[in-house]
């Protein structure tokens, strides 16, 4: 699956442990509106995620070498995914000190608390 192999390619926000996140898990999304793919050569390089049954965005993430090529544009169509399902806010966690927390902050995310040990960010959609 290439969300997968995307998700486990990465070097920050890695997943500690894998049964977190199951097959099923990946299924859903693909499944259902709110999943954006990233594809350079036919290949998936990066996608984002949203789960509009409560507002989060749980995926955006980038294969390593494909950092700053404007793949984290993707996130704006989860985030019209949330809005087309009446969310009017989104959520997020993230590793703190890391490239994706200060994407998200230059992208106009509030960072608002910690949630299971990362950081916790919304945003108005």
């Amino acid at each position: 699956m290439a969300l997968k192999s995307v998700r486990s390619s990465v070097v920050e926000n890695v997943l500690g442990d894998s049964a977190r996140v199951t097959n099923d898990d990946y299924n859903w999304f693909v499944a259902n509106p709110g999943v954006a793919i990233w594809e350079e050569n036919g290949d998936v390089v990066g996608f984002s995620a949203a789960d509009p049954r409560n507002g989060n965005i749980w995926a955006l993430f980038v294969a390593p070498g494909f950092e700053r090529k404007g793949i984290g544009s993707i996130l704006a169509e989860a985030c019209t995914c949330l809005k087309a399902a009446g969310i009017g806010r989104a959520w997020l966690t993230t590793d703190p000190n890391t490239r994706a927390e200060k994407f998200y902050r230059a992208a106009g995310w509030e960072h608002v608390g910690e949630k299971d040990g990362e950081l916790l960010f919304e945003r108005s959609l």
